[in-house]
């Protein structure tokens, strides 16, 4: 079964949705999902089974979506010390819920030396077993960084790579995307890539909504099938306003291109909401002109407050020309009052994050 569209990695089904079946499938539906990879197995023992009881959590969810039509995968963190036994714990439980594929999650259990081995007899009973089934490889975004995980012989086996995607410490999703995507083009063999990007907290980090609309609109550039997050039970309750960027995208009718820094700030200034305008700024923002120097959210949202009521309500702004890339860009741009100009603007940007951090304005009037 191939992958299209959005997903979420389910790890401990109790947390999404208090484990109610129906609600799971409902939120799925809403979020416009189309898969969903629950996990099946940690090492060489079952998951998502209740300890005390034995009621195992899976088959009632698995059951409510497949009947509404969504796609069920199963993902298992292995280790690689017990390669036969976590083989067989994934063959028994991929047969026992009947799902549409099984990932492997593979991290740095798998770097340390002799671990070829193991990766080689675990993937042989797997596809022995699970011959029609497809097979994606959870990890690393980077494998260069990451030279002693045996990414051959997990890929050789495997249909699809699934690489964890996640840009911690840092708000730059698609050169991270980039990069993924040309570091396993080069790999032998290379597998369709869907990635994983990340909607948990990493200490004082979180990916913002910027990051994942970017996210996912970079996944479309970049011709992925599909694109998924990880994970439901730490998004949902705690990071709602991230579900709802995801939940939100058309991921069959996306904006590809999304809109410049300077294409946001002039639509900001024509809302006429300084609120608006502070959205394209970082928190310790510089704004200077002839006249001063100003810093600090506070202060700029004082000044374009001010600026706006000084100009014309029937004004509108435009801008007239942009350059630059990265984190500087330079722009021209005009106010217009009844089909006449009444102010021009000659901008230069410096970004941090994709949003502002030092703005220089040099403004004139028309003669």
């Amino acid at each position: 079964m191939s992958l299209n569209g959005k997903g979420f990695f389910i790890w401990k089904i109790k947390d999404c949705e208090k484990g109610n079946p129906e609600a799971i499938v409902k939120t799925a539906q809403a979020a416009g999902m189309t898969h969903v990879l629950i996990k099946i197995a940690d090492g060489a023992y079952p998951y998502n089974v209740v300890r005390e009881t034995k009621q195992d959590l899976i088959e009632p969810v698995v059951d409510a979506l497949r009947a509404a039509g969504l796609a069920v995968w199963g993902w298992h963190y292995v280790y690689g010390e017990y390669p036969v036994n976590e083989a067989n714990i994934a063959v028994s439980q991929m047969k026992k819920f009947n799902l549409d594929g099984y990932v492997i999650d593979a991290e740095w259990e798998y770097k340390e030396p002799g671990k070829k081995n193991a990766a080689s007899t675990y993937m042989k009973i797997l596809r022995k077993n699970l011959a029609d089934i497809p097979i994606a490889l959870s990890s690393y975004r980077f494998p260069a960084y990451h030279p002693q995980l045996p990414w051959k012989t997990f890929l050789e086996y495997c249909d699809y790579n699934m690489p964890q995607v996640y840009w911690e410490k840092a708000h730059n999703p698609e050169a991270q995307l980039i990069r993924t995507s040309r570091e396993f083009q080069a790999l032998t063999p290379n597998r369709p890539v869907i990635p994983t990007g990340p909607t948990y907290r990493a200490g004082s980090w979180i990916p913002t909504v910027k990051d994942l609309k970017e996210f996912l609109v970079v996944s479309k550039k970049l011709k992925f099938s599909a694109a998924n997050f990880f994970s439901w039970d730490e998004c949902r309750p705690a990071l709602n306003e991230l579900w709802e960027t995801i939940a939100t995208f058309n991921w069959d009718n996306p904006e590809l291109e999304p809109k410049d820094i300077t294409e946001q700030w002039i639509e900001a200034l024509n809302s006429r909401d300084p609120e608006k305008v502070m959205e394209t700024y970082t928190k310790n923002a510089v704004h200077i002109t002839a006249d001063r120097t100003l810093q600090g959210l506070l202060n700029l949202r004082g000044w374009y407050q001010n600026f706006l009521n000084t100009v014309s309500s029937k004004a509108s702004f435009a801008l007239t020309n942009h350059s630059g890339t990265g984190s500087s860009r330079h722009m021209n741009w005009i106010c217009k009052e009844n089909g006449r100009t009444i102010l021009n603007g000659s901008d230069t940007l410096g970004l941090l994050n994709q949003k502002i951090a030092y703005h220089y304005t040099y403004l004139t009037k028309p003669v």
